[in-house]
């Protein structure tokens, strides 16, 4: 196995495209290092991109938004009060993955590119409208998180891709965000279902919206249905029980040990109401 360790995200792609075996990127090494353990993944070439100038930064944009490096840890994204407060959602699901140990390694990135249904901070990035900047042999491109992940394991990143930073939208005016997921035990488990949800408001009604719902089919989904049962409305019981409803039926879920087909089906609906009543409380700015 070869390892590198480039000063430049050019470089590192450079290093991918021009190997023909595995390879596989090191920021915070969570999943990577425990693939490589297991002997699940013997990579040719392993990058390590740690040492890039700016892959811990987390920046706050002229419009308001933020840019994460691809090395900022879930417990740097906790203890970021400002992020915390514009997108509470996402430093939420982030900081339910894993132990403490874990936290102090794990980034949104890796998760992310990891490739899980349930993976946690995937749908509250989509929900939020998260996207990401991918630098390859042909320069950069900017994609939203939703289409990164195309199956279990698997990215849209062609070989020589690989991401550079982490771009949150601009939180603005009456909006609130919130992820919720359902586990068998109290921590440190794979989500059963997980949903992201994100709202803005007009005085009590909602006009803009996004769904996200994790661990119910191959990959993360965005759930247009679950947005236009609830924009234009008051959040009021009809409207909860219509998210509820297309929750439960964007569904395509396996049955396992953790839970049948039925089962997550009727959860996706019951989280996607109650990260919906989260998220428009924290819209108006009341306490969640």
């Amino acid at each position: 196995m070869d390892y590198h360790s480039p000063a430049s995200f050019t470089e590192a792609s450079a290093l991918a495209a021009a190997t023909t075996g595995v390879t596989r990127f090191l920021a915070g090494g969570t999943d990577v290092l425990v693939q490589l353990r297991s002997d699940m993944v013997t990579p040719d070439l392993l990058i390590d991109i740690k040492k890039i100038d700016g892959v811990s930064d987390i920046t706050r944009t002229p419009d308001g938004g933020w840019t994460l490096g691809v090395a900022v840890t879930g417990a740097e994204m906790s203890e970021h009060g400002d992020l915390g407060r514009d997108w509470p959602g996402i430093v939420e699901a982030m900081d339910l993955i894993g132990s403490t140990q874990v936290q102090g390694r794990a980034t949104l990135v890796g998760n992310l590119c990891n490739g899980s249904p349930a993976a946690d901070s995937v749908p509250a990035m989509i929900a939020a409208g998260v996207s990401v900047t991918v630098t390859g042999p042909n320069g950069e491109r900017v994609v939203p998180v939703e289409d990164i992940p195309t199956g279990p394991g698997k990215t849209s990143l062609a070989r020589g891709e690989v991401i550079s930073a982490v771009n949150i939208p601009p939180r603005g005016q009456n909006a609130g965000d919130a992820y919720l997921r359902f586990i068998p035990r109290t921590e440190m488990d794979i989500a059963v279902v997980g949903c992201g949800v994100s709202l803005r408001l007009d005085g009590d009604t909602l006009t803009e919206a996004r769904v996200s719902l994790g661990a119910v089919a191959p990959t993360v989904l965005l759930v247009e249905d679950c947005a236009k049962a609830i924009i234009g409305t008051t959040l009021d019981d009809a409207a909860l029980e219509a998210l509820a409803t297309a929750a439960s039926a964007a569904c395509n879920p396996i049955d396992d040990k953790r839970g049948t087909i039925a089962f997550r089906t009727d959860v996706a609906g019951v989280l996607a109401r109650r990260a919906a009543k989260i998220a428009y409380a924290r819209a108006k700015g009341e306490q969640a």
